[in-house]
């Protein structure tokens, strides 16, 4: 690919004008137009328990309370307007519902393949289409284990009964890009939720190489982790055709003019070559990990939407900096770079990591619930060249969706955000939000598998309902 080599010219030239830009953007404009197409994601972390669970579930009372802690969790994302959660679904090793493949996590009831009484993936799924977020299912790739861990998996881990497939790195152990194995044994975890949950999509963490493994067979490693992304990206589609399918690649993809990676970039450091799986039609998305500020950002930022080929691309921001025991970032390192974002008219951004958004570090949620979010969004759809390309018509049809929509005039101008309530999954509920809704004019559409609207249809509540259900047939 010489994609970079074709940018750099162009980006070169807008680079400073970028920067300046960026740093001198009125914020109000930005905040004050809220889109009504915008990815508001934020990356959920079930490793460790970061982000969740907090208690393990030992028994039905401890269960009711890991289950609670999402949804006061989920309660909290959906008032701050983040509309997608990439819920991490394989950790290292193991997964968080019941698998025929990998145990499930021992951080939900103690011990690697126990599980808590219920299935996390299907609660977490089930809470987030309730309160109108889509829910993918982040999966750790090439990472398997730390050598510690494999010792706790016993026999039932690969070290035991597939040592072949794995290599070891300093204290982890890696599935191998080079082994077709690999990509198979990565393809029966994707299919299997693909198959068995009502997932929105399928997002891929570490789907690269390792950082410092010099190599002088560079693009062999990069035709090898390609190769896993085609087969991935095949196996889901061929299961569920409208399935996003997105990644989260290092945030800078190449050197750009003026600006070099120094040293750390997707392409020659980790052998990853998102750009060139947006060209060739294997990533619907992509969210790269922008953990950076200044020059580190914007210029980089720039060269991924540049050459997305009209994919999605929501860069990922960095706001555990933000907190005072990591490099305790100003808040408006975070608020420049989501004003640039949306006044560039990117696909949105993805926050990482979810607990750090909660605590409200610097302010960042207040700011976001009251000064950007502050009227919903739903997730771009995708392209018609995707439609087409990834159509099964063997693949069963996503729940049915549809969108609110209310205003005090009539007819409801539903290409308006400010007058967009929420998105419901399966029906529309005359709920306690709609009810504040009374007296004013209704509108609803629906969406199809791939996230494109009917036509608004009006809609008049029945008179003195408490609670009123509907679907449009």
């Amino acid at each position: 690919m010489e994609n970079h080599s074709q940018s750099n010219t162009f980006v070169g030239m807008r680079l400073l004008f970028i920067i300046l830009f960026a740093l001198a953007y009125s914020s109000d404009a930005t905040v004050r137009a809220n889109p009504k197409h915008e990815i508001r994601a934020v990356w959920y972390t079930t490793l460790m328990g970061l982000d969740w669970p907090r208690t393990q579930a030992t028994d039905q009372a401890t269960m009711e309370i890991q289950k609670q802690e999402l949804c006061r969790d989920l309660d909290r994302l959906q008032k701050d307007g983040i509309n997608l959660i990439y819920l991490q679904t394989r950790t290292r090793g193991a997964v968080i519902y019941p698998s025929a493949i990998e145990p499930i996590d021992a951080i939900f009831a103690g011990k690697y393949g126990k599980s808590p009484g219920y299935d996390p993936l299907a609660f977490a799924i089930e809470q987030c289409h309730r309160r109108g977020i889509e829910c993918h299912a982040w999966i750790v790739t090439i990472p398997y284990v730390k050598t510690e861990t494999a010792r706790k998996l016993g026999k039932h881990s690969l070290v035991h009964t597939n040592p072949g497939l794995l290599f070891r790195q300093n204290d982890m152990y890696y599935l191998d890009p080079a082994s077709e194995e690999t990509e198979q044994y990565l393809s029966r975890i994707c299919q299997e939720i693909a198959h068995n949950y009502d997932v929105d999509g399928i997002h891929f963490d570490y789907i690269r190489y390792p950082e410092n493994t010099p190599s002088n067979r560079q693009q062999w490693r990069r035709d090898n982790i390609t190769r896993i992304v085609r087969k991935l990206y095949n196996t889901i589609k061929a299961e569920k055709a409208w399935l996003r399918i997105s990644c989260s690649p290092v945030g800078k993809y190449y050197d750009v003019s003026r600006y070099p990676s120094r040293g750390w970039n997707a392409y020659d450091t980790v052998f990853q070559d998102a750009v060139s799986w947006m060209h060739q039609g294997i990533m619907d998305m992509i969210s790269p990990m922008m953990y950076f500020k200044g020059d580190h950002f914007y210029p980089f930022c720039a060269d991924w939407q540049e050459q997305c080929n009209s994919k999605l691309v929501a860069p990922g921001l960095g706001i555990y900096f933000l907190h005072p025991n990591e490099r305790n970032w100003d808040l408006t390192d975070v608020t420049r770079e989501l004003c640039y974002i949306r006044s560039q008219g990117m696909s949105g951004a993805a926050f990482f990591r979810a607990r750090f958004l909660l605590d409200d570090v610097k302010g960042l949620e207040t700011w976001i619930r009251n000064f950007y979010y502050t009227t919903p969004a739903i997730i771009p759809p995708l392209t018609t060249e995707q439609q087409a390309v990834n159509s099964n018509p063997n693949a069963p049809s996503r729940a049915k969706r549809y969108v609110l929509y209310a205003s005090t005039d009539y007819p409801v101008d539903t290409t308006n955000p400010h007058n967009l309530v929420r998105v419901y999954w399966g029906q529309v509920q005359w709920d306690e939000l709609t009810r504040r809704l009374w007296g004013m004019h209704l509108a609803v559409t629906e969406l199809d598998d791939y996230g494109n609207e009917s036509e608004p249809r009006d809609l008049t509540p029945a008179p003195r309902r408490t609670q009123y259900k509907f679907t449009i047939r």
